[in-house]
């Protein structure tokens, strides 16, 4: 394949017909003779970065260099085939596009993806790619991971450069990778995090009581077994919930904070051109413009007391364990109106990790009607490493394929 050779047989509409980024591997290192996509918010010097939004790229020039993130793994040997469909500007968790269409999610056919990491998921469940770069602000590689059932994570904030990104929120916004194998995920998390990655098993496991009752009851009974066993190989567990209010509480928290943030990135290119946009999107990102300095002031302070509540609980190589999303994969068909409720959910299993830049990471162990359901694990800011090293271990261990 030469350098503008278009992406690999692209079954799944996972891949950016529009741009043929291409980035031969080095010679030698960890991941040679593997091949990665990337989401269309990574630059790639030369190329221009789409975003999910044909307005967008027609009103962007050409990036001049190439993402951290793309860079380490090139410069580990893995070959970049494609960049991948993204949800507008990262604004979805569903996985819809209204102008590239919604990738297909080769697990759960007749339903979505989930996004907005949609291509990357869907390249690397299809088998496209060995694996495939996304990335995490409210979920967007957590629900994507369980929907396609891979291994996923939303690292520590800031543990991994976010350069040549094309952000949404700051705050909130992580670089995040998607395999279908555990021995191969900590392979990619041992380049982006810059470490090595040795067995680790965390001291006590904590099951997410409110949690649990966010998510349906067929998605409940698949994982007990899974956190049965999981609780057995850790040794020490209880149950706990997690807000002292209720979980929809942070996620209102988390919404407001990231919906501003949001507003400042886009609003100059919005009124400047006007662009098209699906009307879900086009709500997204307006909502940020009503938010005021004093909600963002009360949403702050209610962060200290999450980040206090969660710094107790997951002291001492504790993680937390609840469902990464509340159902299985939706039908692509479905309804916005039924879409909306099931989407506020999904941000109130989300929202933890993301409201103290804690990693959270997927386990793709059990299934309901056929379907991937994932089991999530979220450990101390900074226990990245754990989290990968036990779930290859857990993996082995459980004897889970």
């Amino acid at each position: 394949m030469n350098h503008t050779s278009l992406p690999p047989d692209d079954r799944l509409n996972a891949f950016c017909q529009d741009s043929r980024a291409y980035l031969q591997g080095e010679d030698g290192g960890s991941l040679a003779g593997l091949t990665f996509a990337a989401k269309d918010i990574y630059d790639v010097k030369g190329h221009v970065t789409g975003g999910g939004n044909p307005d967008w790229k027609a009103s962007q020039p050409a990036a001049e260099a190439t993402a951290w993130a793309v860079e380490a793994l090139v410069g580990a040997g893995a070959t970049m085939v494609g960049k991948t469909h993204t949800d507008e500007l990262t604004r979805g968790i569903l996985g819809i596009n209204a102008h590239y269409g919604t990738p297909l999610n080769p697990q759960a056919p007749g339903r979505v993806p989930g996004g907005s990491s949609s291509g990357s998921a869907a390249a690397v469940a299809g088998g496209l790619v060995d694996f495939a770069l996304g990335s995490d602000t409210g979920g967007s590689v957590r629900i994507p991971a369980s929907f396609c059932g891979l291994y996923g994570l939303r690292p520590t904030h800031g543990r991994i450069s976010l350069e040549g990104m094309l952000l949404q929120a700051p705050s909130y916004d992580t670089v995040g990778w998607f395999a279908r194998d555990p021995g191969l995920f900590a392979r990619v998390g041992s380049v982006l995090l810059q470490t090595e990655i040795v067995p680790a098993r965390p001291r006590r496991l904590v099951v997410a009581a409110d949690a649990f009752e966010v998510a349906d009851q067929g998605v409940r009974t698949a994982l007990e077994p899974v956190v049965e066993r999981l609780a057995s190989l850790i040794g020490h567990s209880g149950r706990e919930r997690l807000a002292p209010t209720s979980l929809s509480d942070w996620a209102a928290g988390q919404r407001v904070r990231a919906s501003s943030e949001a507003w400042e990135v886009v609003k100059e290119w919005i009124d400047r051109m006007n662009p098209r946009m699906s009307f879900q999107v086009a709500e997204s990102c307006l909502s940020g413009r009503s938010v005021t300095p004093e909600e963002v002031a009360t949403a702050l302070a209610d962060r200290q007391e999450v980040m206090a509540r969660m710094r107790t609980l997951l002291a001492g190589d504790t993680v937390v364990c609840l469902p990464t999303a509340p159902t299985l994969a939706p039908p692509r068909m479905q309804t916005m109106s039924e879409r909306r409720p099931m989407t506020s959910r999904i941000v109130q299993l989300t929202c933890t990790a993301g409201t103290i830049g804690a990693p959270q990471i997927n386990l793709p162990w059990a299934e309901a009607e056929g379907l991937p359901v994932g089991l999530s694990l979220i450990a101390a800011p900074g226990s990245d490493e754990m989290l990968i090293a036990f779930a290859r271990q857990a993996a082995e261990i459980l004897q889970i394929s």
